[in-house]
Formats: structure tokens, C-alpha cells, sequence
């Protein structure tokens, strides 16, 4: 695990922008595992500026997102599709039909991941997987729970992840209770890892997930037991170290 502690949010986005960068130049069809909310916004923001600068080709790139909302069409301006789109994919040549994230329209539980699971492997796997760290630890949407849940999969959103997205939504109530997303296993199955965590409120738990005993109540601490973990953390995230 290499860890990299940097001045802030803006040097932390550009720092992910340049190794995710470097994976794209060597490998042109990279499979980049992609995550939302605020944490990776500045970094898909130097990705857009390296692309128009003419120094990136996102034209054989593949991705597949974390997760998405059940129930929400990918129109919902609070779906990961539309953020995806306007973050990243409106601003690059990626191809979108090599754009993938789970279905949060399909009902089907059990269909729609198993079909997810299917996406990633025929991809032949993550080669560089993004990932924030939630206040409780969770990564994607892998609450803290008994034991780690393998594949893609449908999960019970906690109060406390309802109640830090309520910010992207007009009203707590319209929050999805249900989320679809990649299993600790699936992430774990990603060649590289990188870890993304920024400010003071990020400080505690990233301490627990890095130096702590590895518990699925602490979903992020697995990243532990990763060969190639990379982790991006300002100052004030790296505060309790």
C-alpha cells in the first residue's frame, strides 16, 4: 500500500488525474472502475482538461461504475448515470456503449446482478478501480454489516449514507432506500486500487480502515489485504496519522 498524503482537495484530484492518465497512455483499452459523489468531481475535471488538451484518448477505454440507485431511470438527475455523463463522459471521446453501470430500472434483483458481474468479468476485470470512503467505511455502497458480501448485489442503504446524500436531493423522503452495487470481492478482483479521502471529517475513519483490525463493520479496512493499493489523502483527512 502506498500512500500518499498531498495539500488538499485540489492537488488530491489532480494527483488521481495523472495516475489514472498514465493507465489510459499504457494501456489504451484500460478498464477504469469509476465512482461518484463529491470526492472523484476534481479529478474527472483534470481528466476532461487532459483529453482537450490533446493529451488523452479515451476512444478504447471501458469503464463500469460502482453503483447506482434502484429505481431511478438513468434521466433522474440524481441517478450515476446522469452524474457520470455530466462529470465525465459528455466531455471526453469515450465511447458510451463501453460505459457501464448497473440498471437501476430493472426490479429484478438477482437478474440485474448477476448480469452486472457478468459485464465486469467479460471485461476481463477492473484494471484501475476509484474508490471514496463513505463516513462509515463503506465503499460503493458495501455498508458496514457481519460479514463481507462477495459479488454485485441489492443493499438496504443505511440511515447514515440516506442521511449524507440527502444534500444531492429537494426532499430526505425521495432518497432511494436501495442501492445495486459492486461486492467486496468484485473490487478486490481490480488489478490497482485507488483510494480518494479529503477533509477532517474523513480523518477518523480512514485511520480505522488503514491501521485498524480488518472487520466487515469497517468495509474499506479489507483494502488492507490488496496487493496494490494506492491512497490519496489530504492533510486534513491524514490528520490522526
Amino acid at each position: 500500500m502506498r500512500v500518499y498524503k498531498v495539500k488538499n482537495y485540489d492537488e488530491m484530484s489532480r494527483k488521481a488525474a495523472n495516475l489514472i492518465a498514465a493507465q489510459i497512455i499504457t494501456k489504451p483499452d484500460s478498464v477504469l472502475g469509476l465512482a461518484t459523489g463529491s470526492t472523484p468531481v476534481g479529478t474527472y475535471k483534470y481528466l476532461v482538461e487532459k483529453y482537450n488538451n490533446g493529451d488523452l484518448d479515451f476512444s478504447e477505454v471501458k469503464t463500469a461504475n460502482l453503483d447506482e440507485y434502484k429505481g431511478l431511470t438513468r434521466e433522474s438527475e440524481q441517478s450515476y448515470y446522469y452524474f457520470m455523463y455530466n462529470n465525465l463522459f459528455k466531455d471526453i471521446n469515450i465511447d458510451l456503449n463501453n460505459t457501464n453501470i448497473p440498471d437501476g430500472t430493472e426490479p429484478d434483483s438477482e437478474k440485474e446482478c448477476a448480469r452486472y458481474e457478468a459485464v465486469v468479468e467479460s471485461m476481463g476485470g477492473v484494471d484501475i478501480q476509484v474508490l471514496g470512503l463513505g463516513h462509515n467505511g463503506h465503499i460503493g455502497f458495501n455498508e458496514p454489516a457481519d460479514e463481507f458480501p462477495k459479488t454485485t448485489h441489492c443493499v438496504d442503504l443505511t440511515e447514515s449514507t440516506i442521511e449524507a446524500n440527502k444534500r444531492f436531493f429537494a426532499d430526505v423522503n425521495d432518497v432511494p432506500r436501495q442501492a445495486y452495487t459492486m461486492g467486496i470481492k468484485t473490487i478486490m478482483s481490480a488489478k490497482t486500487i485507488l483510494l480518494l479521502v479529503s477533509g477532517a471529517d474523513k480523518a477518523q475513519i480512514l485511520h480505522d480502515c488503514l491501521c485498524g483490525p480488518i472487520v466487515p463493520q469497517v468495509p474499506a479496512s479489507i483494502l488492507q489485504l490488496h496487493g496494490d493499493v494506492i491512497v490519496i489523502a489530504d492533510e486534513a483527512a491524514m490528520s490522526k496519522f
